[in-house]
């Protein structure tokens, strides 16, 4: 592990490549798993917010759902995620856009319809947070899914921390990232 103020981020952050190829897995990881994405508490909110503005770029099956059971949900584990519409199905903020997932809460960002670009636990992965009380911890999620994104990374050599730098400012700050880098160079 390696400690960056008080983030612990594996080593598999900065040295495994991962660059998404959408042409390739068309976005699996907002079809598939075990539940929606996760979600921080203090995101709640901003998706009760959003909503309204939201979902004029929604599918049909995606609004019905959220009416249905709310812009958010429990999961099996007791932890906040998206909504989904059926079970273990795609993300109800889904989108599809030439056959490839896209997020209508991105797309509204992207319009400028809303000022939120999308649940920090999408926007970072392959990266899952781990929360305790003093730390997070910042691991690599390895998924059958995403080879396409490894390969691609492995070509471009790109690794995790790299391919992820935009989200992980917004997480953490530039000051935080540059000291991730500066760390990194030093290993």
């Amino acid at each position: 592990m390696i400690e960056v103020g008080s983030v612990l981020v594996h080593e598999d952050v900065v040295k495994e490549n991962f660059v998404c190829n959408l042409t390739k897995c068309k976005g699996a990881c907002c079809l598939e798993g075990d539940s929606g994405a996760p979600l921080n508490n203090d995101e709640l909110h901003i998706l009760d917010e959003i909503y309204p503005k939201v979902k004029p770029y929604m599918t049909e099956k995606g609004i019905k759902t959220i009416e249905k059971v709310g812009t958010y949900v429990t999961d099996f584990e007791g932890d906040y995620t998206t909504p989904c519409v059926d079970v273990n199905k795609e993300c109800a903020y889904v989108i599809w856009e030439g056959g490839i997932t896209k997020c209508a809460i991105e797309k509204a960002y992207e319009e400028g319809a809303v000022d939120w670009k999308k649940p920090i636990s999408c926007h970072l992965y392959p990266i899952r947070i781990t929360k305790y009380p003093e730390f997070d911890v910042l691991n690599y999620d390895r998924w059958s899914i995403c080879s396409p994104a490894c390969a691609f990374g492995d070509e471009l050599k790109v690794r995790v921390h790299e391919f992820l730098k935009a989200p992980l400012i917004r997480k953490y700050g530039e000051t935080w990232y540059r000291e991730l880098e500066d760390t990194v160079a030093g290993i």
